[in-house]
């Protein structure tokens, strides 16, 4: 149970700091960052392979340029719909 909990945490984090550092943010408030967090780790996982520091299931590099793919292509998608 705590395993999952840190899971979502370390989820929720990543994804948030992936918001931060492209200066956009995901919908949904911190559910949306868990979602970022956790589709970008399986994401960086597929393209970069496993390296660097793990936590919780979580290596935070690749999991980190994963989330940040992820909130950019998301973002890219919202300003295309808010404009039709």
């Amino acid at each position: 149970m705590f395993s999952f909990l840190w899971f979502l945490i370390i989820g929720g984090l990543i994804g948030w700091l992936a918001g931060v550092l492209l200066g956009r943010g995901v919908p949904g408030g911190i559910f949306g960052n868990i979602v970022a967090g956790v589709l970008g780790a399986w994401i960086g996982g597929k393209l970069l392979g496993e390296w660097g520091w793990k936590i919780s299931d979580f290596y935070v590099f690749p999991s980190l340029i994963g989330a940040l793919i992820f909130v950019f292509i998301v973002s890219l998608i919202l300003q295309t719909t808010k404009r039709s």
